[in-house]
């Protein structure tokens, strides 16, 4: 695999993109055949549904929404220049049968320039179902991805990440639901005008009154409330306002990597309280300290070299390569950190409040063992090894998530009526 151009453009770093060598899923990783024989038998019954994908942001960046750029009918592990994990091939070997395709957009300079890009990021994905109508389809409701796999079509829904996408506009809100957004990450990874971010300095103390505002007009229409990439006084105060079980799209434990975008145990027993769902991202900086600290690092580097080359990309990513060469990445998570992270939100939240949200083609060299969309058999089925029930193994892939899609579906009617 070729290394991703990470979603975050707005934080002026060519620093992940040095090239690494193609991979397939690690050999060490593959599971007992009798296990992945469970594990299929489990996914033609249950959806496996991933809460996050950035291939939008991808075509975006590599094609400029082209979708001539990206043929997604092959398996592009072995095409240049193409530098994606997301594929069909490798969305049907991997048995995802639900997936939230994230309409991410970077920090922008007016709030009308957000509101453009995330309609046609909006745009693009909608393209995308009608250019590949045999394997994916809209989804709108828990329902509609129930009736999709059983189609044999991958259940396509869309989230938005970053609340600044709406132009502090609930009339944009609105519309983008009316759009198929069904979920909206309250923030990314600054802080927007009216919550906090996990990644910036506080400053509303989590919510302003206008982001109460949003959050309880997205119980009302049945949007799920994200609170990946918000700090923990968001988190808290979000979770005191919405009537609706929140997600947590491409989050982590923070007990088990102490990210600040991980999630803390005392919010972890809030969103069991809550009914919501901690979506387990395979980010490596997110699950263990060693990449973490390496993320850090690399961080400091990255700001070293902008003072140096503020308007000179070239060497900025000559710079950053010469780094990197010096400082090898340790690559030391791996598919069991991401069973560890799903096990420990099972002992704190319980095993009603945990899922899966990749976040593939947002990061670089991902965990081993889960080298692309291919690889998620493997990790239910280490879930599987650990003891896991078939019933448990139906809640972390599908169940927990279709739950809670129905239960922001009730709130929503519930609420419509008292209008």
């Amino acid at each position: 695999m070729k290394p991703l151009l990470i979603k975050a453009v707005f934080l002026g770093s060519f620093f992940i993109s040095i090239a690494m060598p193609a991979q397939t899923t690690n050999p060490a990783f593959m599971p007992d055949p009798a296990r992945l024989k469970i594990i299929d038998q489990i996914l033609r019954q249950v959806p496996l549904i991933d809460g996050h994908n950035d291939l939008a942001w991808q075509f975006r960046e590599l094609c400029t929404n082209n979708l001539d750029g990206i043929d997604l009918s092959i398996n592009n592990s072995k095409h240049d220049p193409t530098q994606v994990v997301t594929d069909l091939p490798r969305l049907r070997a991997g048995r995802v049968g639900g997936q939230f395709w994230s309409v991410y957009v970077p920090s922008m300079p007016t709030n009308s320039d957000a509101v453009v890009a995330v309609l046609e990021q909006i745009d693009l994905v909608h393209r995308m179902f009608a250019r590949y109508p045999k394997d994916l389809e809209l989804a709108l409701t828990a329902d509609d991805v129930v009736r999709i796999h059983r189609k044999g079509k991958i259940a396509s829904l869309i989230g938005m990440e970053g609340g600044h996408s709406i132009g502090n506009s609930l009339g944009v809100l609105r519309m983008t639901y009316a759009l198929g957004a069904r979920y909206m990450t309250l923030t990314h990874m600054q802080n927007n005008d009216w919550a906090d971010s996990a990644t910036d300095k506080e400053q509303h103390n989590g919510l302003t009154p206008f982001g109460e505002q949003v959050v309880r007009e997205m119980n009302r229409l049945g949007m799920l409330v994200d609170l990946s990439h918000v700090s923990t006084s968001t988190m808290k105060a979000a979770l005191k306002i919405s009537q609706a079980p929140v997600i947590f799209s491409h989050s982590s434990a923070r007990a088990l990597c102490h990210h600040v975008r991980n999630v803390p145990d005392d919010v972890l027993q809030l969103v069991a309280a809550n009914g919501g769902v901690v979506m387990v991202t395979f980010v490596p900086e997110y699950l263990t300290e060693i990449d973490r600290a390496d993320e850090i690092e690399v961080s400091a580097e990255k700001r070293r070299l902008k003072l140096m080359y503020p308007h000179d990309d070239a060497k900025y990513k000559a710079g950053a390569a010469a780094w990197r060469k010096i400082h090898p990445d340790p690559r030391k998570s791996t598919l069991l950190d991401v069973a560890d992270h799903i096990d420990h939100i099972r002992q704190v939240a319980g095993i009603d409040h945990v899922g899966i949200g990749s976040d593939y083609e947002g990061f670089s060299n991902p965990p081993q063992g889960l080298e692309d969309v291919s690889c998620y058999p493997g990790l239910l089925a280490e879930l599987l090894k650990r003891g896991y029930s078939k019933n448990d193994i139906k809640k972390v892939a599908g169940l927990n998530v279709l739950r809670v899609l129905r239960e922001a579906e009730k709130v929503a009617a519930k609420l419509s009526k008292h209008e």
